[in-house]
């Protein structure tokens, strides 16, 4: 009866190592190379989203400043006509 028990416990417990994948991440830990690899590609994809996501985001505030400014609202286009023109002073190709 005992060892029944002890062997659904064993099974139990491999069960729940099997879902939280700790072997997985022993293996990983025991290749520092890979974990390096794995890092190094997940920094550069992270960085990679972020500078489009920045640029995308950038490109609409401006173009919803600009259209602000086409409606001649006269505090507010005097401010977002000079935020336009200092970025695109700044811009390389502008």
């Amino acid at each position: 009866m005992k060892e029944k028990k002890d062997l659904e416990l064993i099974k139990n417990l491999s069960l729940q190592l099997e879902r939280a994948k700790i072997g997985d991440y022993v293996d990983l830990m025991q290749n520092p190379t890979r974990l390096i690899l794995l890092n190094f590609i997940s920094g550069i994809a992270r960085g990679v989203g972020i500078g489009i996501g920045f640029t995308i985001l950038s490109a609409f505030i401006i173009y919803v400043l600009q259209r602000l400014v086409m409606l001649n609202l006269p505090l507010i286009s005097g401010i977002i006509s000079e935020i336009i023109r200092l970025v695109k002073y700044r811009l390389p190709g502008a």
